[in-house]
C-alpha cells in the first residue's frame, strides 16, 4: 500500500478515523527523483515538507570557503525540509541533494495549512517532528563540542546505522567534521576490535 509507511509514522503520534486518513492522503503529493537530484539550493524557498518512503537525502550549507559542510542525511521513514524557510517564506541557507534514487511523500505550505484546518490533530504530529529534529539539533551541536571524533563517529553510527553502506566517506567526514582519512582511521581501528 502506497501509505502504508507514512500512516504507520503519523500512528506514533495520533489516532486517524477512516475519514480523516483519507483526507490526509488525499493532500500527499508523489514525487520520485533520481539520485543526484538538488530538491533544495541556497536562495530558494522551500516549497515541501517530505516523507522519505525510499532513499537517502543529504543536507549541507557552504561554508565561508565554500566547502560543503553536511549537516543531516535522511533515509527511509525520516521527515525533510527547511523548517524556517518553508513557515516564514524565506530563503534556504541549505542545500539538499538525493543521494540515491528517492520517493516522497509531499505537502506544499497550502496543503499542509488545509490539512492542520480540516484534521486538527495533525498539529500534534508536526510538533513531535519539530521537537524530535531540535533534540537531533542539539544533541549534535553538544557532541561536536564535547566529544572525542571517535565518540562522534560510534554515535553516528548508531543515529543512521546504514548510512556507511550507502554514501561516500567524505560526506560522513563533512557531517563529523574531521577528514575522510580519519574516518578511514576510526573504522579501522574498530574493525580491529572486533
Amino acid at each position: 500500500m502506497l501509505y502504508e509507511n507514512i500512516l504507520k509514522n503519523v500512528s506514533k503520534c495520533i489516532t486517524l478515523t477512516d475519514e480523516e486518513t483519507e483526507r490526509f492522503t488525499a493532500l500527499l503529493t508523489i514525487r520520485k527523483e533520481p539520485k543526484k537530484t538538488m530538491l533544495l539550493q541556497e536562495g530558494e524557498i522551500c516549497q515541501f515538507e517530505g516523507y522519505l518512503q525510499k532513499g537517502c537525502v543529504r543536507i549541507y550549507y557552504l561554508d565561508e570557503n565554500g566547502f560543503e559542510v553536511t549537516l543531516a542525511f535522511a533515509v527511509e521513514d525520516w521527515w525533510i525540509s527547511d523548517i524556517a524557510s518553508f513557515h516564514y517564506h524565506t530563503a534556504s541557507s541549505l542545500y539538499m541533494e538525493t543521494l540515491e534514487e528517492c520517493e516522497f511523500l509531499m505537502l506544499t505550505p497550502e496543503t499542509k495549512e488545509k490539512l492542520l484546518d480540516t484534521v486538527p490533530k495533525f498539529e500534534r504530529v508536526f510538533r513531535m517532528l519539530v521537537q524530535r529534529r531540535l533534540a537531533v539539533l542539539q544533541n549534535r551541536l553538544i557532541h561536536t563540542m564535547a566529544k572525542p571524533a571517535a565518540e562522534r563517529y560510534l554515535e553516528f553510527i548508531d543515529l543512521y546505522p546504514t548510512i556507511s553502506q550507502r554514501v561516500p566517506q567524505y560526506y560522513i567526514a563533512s557531517y563529523l567534521g574531521v577528514s575522510p582519512e580519519f574516518v578511514s582511521i576510526i573504522r579501522k581501528r574498530l574493525a580491529a576490535k572486533k
